[in-house]
């Protein structure tokens, strides 16, 4: 059953959630590693995973998908959580947290830019418009605002946040090809990247986990953000009657989580992190009314 109220709530605890995430990878990587903190994040978002398939009636299902399809989770699982979760997390452990978010924002750009050669979408002006205006925004947000010297404050940091993006972009469009129940699939490709995860971890910095804070904050990303944001996600989009009313919100979690930021870690938000942001979310937007438009365009033909 449609009910666009309901799915209007789902998608605000949805973005009041991941407006925290921010905040908790910083908490986190204070005594772990980003693959420790992976490893622990990881195994929570499984049990939570589980645990609401059990409660939606959906658990047979991960026991009645074809032999392709568990080949495919581990595809998948290699994809995310594995690898976006380490670029993600790495350039979190190098960065402030109030440069790293934003910029993990870009993916939605990059995903539009993957559509044209792997889904066969044209590439339109307003794309490139919204491109330059976006990663205009990356450019102050990296330099601190200090444009024309170009000097990133961590090369590396920017090129992680960056690649990320690059790969959760591509995630996606994998993932339009997938049949499974969104919840299953994502199980799945969580309980079979997490070996990868533990061999990795156990060959480079070990299991030897301090810090009972930051424990319990890698806790809270596998719950929240990893698990239960994608359960109330998947749920806000399955009521609405007008999906794009729903990802519109998605705009609010960045300015959001800069409150957080400031207020539990401590940052000093700089002035370039506010206008990086604007730009970059005024690029999402221009992209975004975009694709709006085509969709009310078929939606209408």
């Amino acid at each position: 059953m449609k009910n666009q109220k309901q799915a209007m709530m789902y998608g605000l605890a949805t973005v009041l959630l991941w407006s925290t995430v921010a905040t908790a990878f910083k908490l986190a990587l204070a005594d772990l590693a980003p693959v420790q903190m992976l490893l622990v994040a990881g195994s929570a978002s499984i049990v939570v995973m589980a645990v609401a398939l059990v409660i939606m009636g959906r658990w047979q299902q991960v026991f009645q998908l074809s032999k392709t399809q568990y080949l495919q989770s581990i595809g998948m699982g290699l994809i995310n959580p594995c690898l976006y979760y380490f670029l993600l997390f790495g350039a979190f452990d190098r960065l402030p947290a109030q440069e790293a978010q934003p910029l993990n924002y870009t993916w939605a750009l990059v995903l539009a830019y993957l559509s044209v050669p792997f889904l066969g979408q044209k590439l339109r002006r307003i794309d490139i418009v919204a491109g330059l205006v976006c990663y205009a925004g990356v450019v102050v947000i990296a330099t601190r605002g200090a444009v024309t010297s170009l000097n990133f404050s961590d090369p590396l940091g920017v090129a992680l946040a960056l690649g990320s993006t690059l790969v959760w972009a591509s995630y996606w469009i994998i993932a339009t090809r997938d049949t499974r129940d969104p919840v299953v699939g994502l199980f799945l490709n969580f309980l079979f990247g997490l070996p990868v995860i533990a061999l990795v971890c156990g060959y480079t910095v070990g299991f030897e986990f301090s810090g009972l804070g930051s424990l319990s904050a890698a806790v809270y990303i596998g719950v929240f953000e990893m698990g239960i944001a994608f359960i109330l996600w998947s749920q806000a989009m399955k009521k609405a009657e007008n999906t794009a009313k729903v990802s519109n919100l998605i705009f609010i979690a960045p300015f959001l989580s800069l409150v957080f930021i400031y207020f539990i870690l401590g940052e000093v938000i700089l002035p370039s992190t506010y206008i990086g942001l604007v730009l970059i979310i005024a690029g999402l937007w221009l992209q975004q009314k975009k694709v709006q438009a085509r969709t009310q365009g078929l939606d209408h033909g």
